[in-house]
């Protein structure tokens, strides 16, 4: 009974998630990104702490991979200019401090990621909420202004 609710669980989540993703905006992604690393953090953190090694790997790599695959491959460089290069920066060393974090188990690398990644995303809500704000006043749908010089989104 238990593998039932579980997996039903797992599907309403999958299926929330998709239906999420596509009715976002692209900064709403990116939110949804930086959501996704800091969840795959604070559940290695978890791992390391029960010295599940293997999936600590894991969830480090789920993080890595959001950081490298998703943020910073969504950058353009060219219409992003100086804050996207700042950006790019930052993934890099935010990615270097996780695989530090995973081949000693360093708490504190993955702590400092983890703040680093919410006050980005904090920046990032930011944004849509003024963006939402704008909207609202003059009438115009947030897809509308969806253009942020982010990069590619």
């Amino acid at each position: 009974m238990t593998a039932v609710i579980d997996r039903g669980a797992s599907t309403y989540a999958k299926l929330d998630m998709e239906t999420g993703v596509a009715s976002a905006t692209p900064q709403m992604l990116i939110v949804m990104l930086y959501d996704g690393a800091i969840k795959a953090i604070a559940s290695a953190r978890s791992e390391l702490l029960r010295k599940d090694f293997a999936a600590k790997g894991r969830q480090l790599s789920k993080a890595i991979g959001i950081i490298d695959e998703g943020l910073k491959l969504s950058l353009d460089l060219e219409a992003g200019g100086e804050i996207a290069a700042n950006l790019a920066a930052l993934y890099d060393y935010m990615t270097r401090q996780l695989m530090v974090a995973n081949l000693h188990d360093d708490i504190a690398r993955l702590d400092e990621v983890t703040r680093l990644l919410r006050d980005l995303k904090g920046a990032w809500e930011s944004l849509i909420s003024i963006q939402s704000a704008r909207a609202d006043e003059s009438g115009e749908s947030p897809r509308s202004r969806a253009s942020a010089s982010y990069g590619k989104v």
